[in-house]
Order: structure tokens, then C-alpha cells, then sequence
């Protein structure tokens, strides 16, 4: 499909300066249907914000059938411009990162979510995804009931608690609290050479959902962090890897949020052990 894009300036609350965050938003473009309507997807970026990776990533999600939000996620900072990806970049995004307080990142993520709710070509069915700090967000974003699927590609410091101001997030906390009970299908990607999240942490993480009974599909491929970044990756760009789990992440959005299913039972059906 084509693509069209725009963004949305939204108030926030807890910024202190009184500064709105700024949404962009793609959409697919039909010409002859005005008044088509699409599922929504939040995409959570890195820490360099809406680099040109990230929004090439989330018009290709747009071109198979749904509306994208990408926040800007350091507006509390600086503008909404790409934040460049040499050493003063990342050492700029990653002292934001824990500058920044995590009721403020859960705000943007619920601004983001309403704002795909509220537009008149999005039929309300919402799902989530983000790679390295937006892999963490787009899992946090999992609490919101509305969020009905999640793909989390690489995402940082949920093993270490370590997001947000003061470095301390509760998010592997409210997952042993039950807080994804009977909300989302989970997706989680990792590298098997991502220095970022070690082994230890990726089973941490993965036993702290199995123990939930949250709905997860767990993939470690052999790749290396920033795996899907196709500029600036420091070598590390996979563009077939890349392809095969976009396709893996567009069956999981089109199951869940391409169609309505109805309400999810709280009680299925154990598999018959048959060979």
C-alpha cells in the first residue's frame, strides 16, 4: 500500500516545562477509499528517537495495512529531530534515558495509544513494537489493556531494572504482580551475541514470564544488538534476518489486531498429547 505522514503535537502532563510530545504518524493510503480504516501500531524507537531506520521500519509496517505512531521520545530534552547515531549521540540518548522518569515514559506511551485511538482511520485494534530502549518501552506498553499484541526486538535493561530516572524500573516487578495476566500476546527477539542483554538477563526475563503464564514467544537468533538498524549498526545490520522476523512479526499483528477475534476466553483448551 501507499503511505502517508503527518505528526501530531500532543500535551503532556509531566513534563515541567509544559512541553507536547511530538507523535508522527503513517498511514496507508488507499486511493478511491476515504474512509478506510486500519489497526494501530505504536513503535517505540532507540535512543536516537525517529532516525531514518526507525521510520523506514515503521513505514513498512504502515504499507501492510496499519496506522503507525512513533513518538519522540526525549521531548522532555530537546526537539524531535533524529538524535545522530556517532559517540555524542549515544552518550546524549543514554544519559536522557535515565534522566528521564518512568511515569513520564509510561505517559507517551498512553499519549500514543490515545492519539491512534481518537483518529478516524484507525479502527481501534492496537499493538506495539520498538528495537533497544524502544523494546523495553513497547513492553511496558503491554500493561495497557488495549495493547493487544507485542514485538520487542532487543530490548534493554529489563534485566537490570535500569530504566528511567535513578536507574530503577519496577518492570519485571508488575510482571511477577501479575500485571500482564490476561492482557497481550508477548514477542520477545534477542541476539545470542548481544552484549547489551547477556544470557543470564535473557533468562531471567524469560522465566520471570513463564512463571506469569504470560503468552510469549521467546526467539534468540544469532545475531548481535541493533540487528535490524539498516544505517549506521557498526556492522551489525542482518538485512536477511531482519526480513525473516518482519515477516514473523506481521503474522503476529495480523492474528491479533488484523482481525477482530472477539474477547479472548480466560480458560483454553490444553492441546491433546497426540502424535
Amino acid at each position: 500500500m501507499l503511505i502517508s505522514k503527518t505528526f501530531h503535537d500532543v500535551p503532556t502532563k509531566l513534563d515541567a516545562n509544559g512541553r507536547p510530545i511530538r507523535i508522527f504518524v503513517i498511514s496507508p493510503s488507499v486511493p478511491g477509499y476515504p474512509q478506510a480504516k486500519f489497526p494501530g501500531v505504536v513503535v517505540f524507537s532507540e535512543i536516537y528517537q525517529v532516525t531514518g531506520p526507525v521510520e523506514r521500519f515503521a513505514g513498512q509496517i504502515a504499507s501492510q495495512g496499519f496506522v503507525v505512531a512513533c513518538p519522540s521520545t526525549y521531548h522532555e530534552f530537546e526537539g524531535p529531530e533524529p538524535i545522530p547515531y556517532d559517540t555524542e549521540g549515544t552518550d546524549r540518548g543514554n544519559k536522557y534515558k535515565i534522566e528521564k522518569e518512568l511515569a513520564a515514559y509510561d505517559e507517551d506511551a498512553t499519549l500514543s495509544i490515545d492519539l491512534l485511538m481518537s483518529l478516524e482511520n484507525c479502527n481501534g485494534r492496537i499493538a506495539a513494537t520498538g528495537m533497544c530502549l524502544g523494546g523495553h518501552l513497547a513492553f511496558r506498553a503491554a500493561f495497557d489493556p488495549r495493547v493487544l499484541a507485542t514485538v520487542c526486538f532487543f530490548a534493554t535493561d529489563i534485566h537490570s531494572a535500569t530504566l528511567g530516572n535513578g536507574a530503577k524500573d519496577d518492570t519485571l516487578i508488575r510482571v511477577r504482580n501479575g500485571d500482564l495476566k490476561r492482557k497481550g500476546e508477548l514477542v520477545m527477539i534477542f541476539g545470542k551475541q548481544d552484549t547489551h542483554v547477556p544470557r543470564a538477563g535473557r533468562d531471567l526475563i524469560r522465566a520471570a514470564l513463564e512463571d506469569a503464564n504470560v503468552p510469549t514467544s521467546f526467539l534468540e537468533v544469532q545475531a548481535q544488538h541493533a540487528f535490524i538498524r539498516d544505517e549506521h549498526s557498526k556492522g551489525r545490520w542482518d538485512a536477511a534476518l531482519t526480513r525473516s522476523l518482519f515477516s514473523f512479526m506481521m503474522e503476529v499483528f495480523e492474528r491479533t489486531v488484523g482481525r477482530d477475534l472477539g474477547p479472548r476466553l480466560a480458560d483454553v483448551q490444553e492441546p491433546e498429547h497426540v502424535c
